[in-house]
Formats: structure tokens, sequence, C-alpha cells
């Protein structure tokens, strides 16, 4: 199934019209992670998330990305495509408000961990990681690690699908679940590097500057260089373009589809090929090179293609059962 080059650039305007927060993967990311998800999906699970996505409050927006014109079959495509950059979207949505602490990024209270649906007009930031902690000087103590977080809540939401709890709550967990499964295999949505400078942690390298040109008068963080790897494409045409160029994810590791082990395949790639020189202790400013550039860019494409084949497959495995269909 192919999007037509009209649909491709409207969709892709109107997605990265939209402010970007910091996330795991960019739009372009996730919406790679989506189209290859989208390839892999059985006929009749393709048409039970094009139903529960049609419950989303921003299914209107997302057609109205699409022109009239485009058949049916490639506009589900699209949606699917756009629905897993939905947990971004609210971010900047007035509509929607932060809550628990330090700005919406640490849950706190009952309502972090609740699970009732699109009544729930809160962002959950910290739904998007786990921040789990790894000494860089080994000499500071280890934070906690906050729940909830991206890995409980995976699970719960794939609970839900797997039951037969209403359509409407699986509907927002189904849209919630197309965009953490993305998350969690962006390695710094894994960890925080803690040291005797920074004893609460990087938060995921948030608190690390890299140099943007030679001269470092500009700065990015190096969680948001992580999330851009794939690009900041202009026109969709691209963005699916190259999601046909990603590396086929490798039939044993697809396979793997617990959640807890998809986060520490993420931690372990945090601690091995992401804080590792030229970035080195400290908040920086650090500056890239070429080696360091394309060996990351190597890793994300992996890890699009990866987090692609397992949503398929754990969507397959939970919406492919009638007798567990919710009720409307």
């Amino acid at each position: 199934m192919r999007l037509t080059g009209p649909l491709l650039v409207v969709v892709c305007l109107a997605l990265f019209g939209l402010a970007r927060p910091a996330a795991a993967w960019n739009n372009t990311g996730h919406m790679a992670v989506g189209y290859v998800a989208y390839q892999q999906l059985t006929p009749a699970v393709r048409g039970r998330v094009d139903q529960l996505l049609r419950m989303n409050p921003f299914y209107r927006r997302w057609l109205a990305m699409i022109p009239s014109t485009v058949p049916a079959a490639d506009r589900n495509l699209a949606v699917f495509m756009i629905a897993a950059t939905w947990a971004d979207q609210i971010k900047s949505d007035a509509a929607y408000r932060d809550d628990g602490t330090q700005g919406g990024n640490r849950p706190g209270g009952p309502q972090s961990s609740r699970n009732i649906g699109y009544a729930d007009m809160f962002r959950h930031k910290y739904w998007h990681f786990v921040n789990t902690p790894f000494s860089a000087d080994g000499g500071a103590r280890l934070p906690s690690v906050p729940v909830p977080n991206a890995r409980d809540r995976i699970t719960v939401f794939l609970s839900v699908l797997a039951s037969s709890s209403p359509d409407a709550l699986k509907s927002y967990d189904l849209t919630w679940l197309l965009h953490l499964v993305g998350d969690v295999h962006q390695p710094l949505h894994a960890v925080t590097r803690v040291s005797a400078a920074d004893l609460e942690g990087d938060a995921g390298g948030n608190d690390v500057r890299i140099c943007e040109d030679a001269s470092c008068r500009s700065t990015a963080t190096l969680h948001g260089v992580w999330d851009g790897l794939l690009g900041f494409r202009d026109d969709i045409a691209s963005v699916i373009a190259a999601a046909r160029r990603l590396p086929v994810a490798a039939a044993e590791r697809t396979r793997v589809l617990d959640p807890a082990q998809w986060l520490q395949e993420s931690f372990a790639l945090a601690k091995s090929d992401v804080y590792q020189p030229p970035v080195r202790i400290g908040a920086g400013p650090f500056s890239l090179n070429s080696s360091y550039q394309m060996h990351a860019h190597q890793i994300a494409e992996a890890q699009i293609a990866l987090a692609g084949a397992r949503l398929a497959a754990v969507l397959n495995r939970d919406l492919g059962a009638p007798a567990l269909r919710g009720t409307h």
C-alpha cells in the first residue's frame, strides 16, 4: 500500500507545522515506526486499528490533512502514521495540561497512573520514558526510578487491548501505544546519566549540550540530536522513502515482545554507544565527529525498524482475537 504524492506532501506539512517539543524520535521517526508497523499488520488487525483510531478526538483533524481525492485505503495508512505522533501533539494543544511535577516530567499522585480514556486531559509526559540511572563516575548514589513510566504503561495498555474492555478505552490505549513503542526504542528514553556533579541525572541527555556548528555558537541537546537522526523532512514522501530504506529487523529480535527487555536493550545501547566519546562526563558542549554521527544514524535506523516490527507483532497478537473485542 502506497501513499500518493499529494497526500504525502499535505500530511507532512500539517505535521511539521506543529510545535516540536522534546520527544523520542521526532515526527519523522515516529511516522516511520508507524509505516513499518502498518505494513506488517494482518488484514484483520489493520481493519481493527482503523476502527479504533476513528474514535480518537483528533481523528477529524487527521483527516483534514489528507486530500478528499485520496483512496480510503491510503487514508487509513496515513491516519495510522499521524496517530503515532498524537502523544506529542497533545503537548502543545491548549486543551491538555501538564500534571505531576518538574514541568510535567515527573509523576505525582494517583492520577498519574489512571487509565480512563479520552476524558483524561493530562499530557502525562512521564509516560514517554523510563529514567533508569547509571553512574558515569562510579561514585554517585543512584536515584529511584519514577513510576508510572513507559514500561508499566505499555504493559497496562497491551493488557487492555487483549481484554474485553470497551473500545473507547482501547482506542485511547492504542493511540498511546503507537507512540510509546517507538519511544522506548530511542536509547535516551531508557536512561539518565548520574554523576557527582549531577546527582539527579541528566534526564536522558536533555541536560547535555551538543555543538551545532564549528564555532559552537549554537547548541542542541544530546537527546534532541538522537531524536532527529532520521532527519527533519519537510515532505512525507521523503519520510516514506526513508522508512523503505530502513534495514529489516532480524526475525529473532522481532519475536522479543517483553517491554522490559526492549528498555533493557535501549539502556545498554545508551551506555555503550550514546554516552561515548566525544560525549564525555559533564554537560558539554561537545562536538560530535563524523564517526559518531554515522554510527548513531545506523543505530537509529535499526531501532526504528525494530520498533515498527515489534509494534506490529504485539498488535497482531493482542487485537487479533475476535473473542476479545471490546464493547462500543
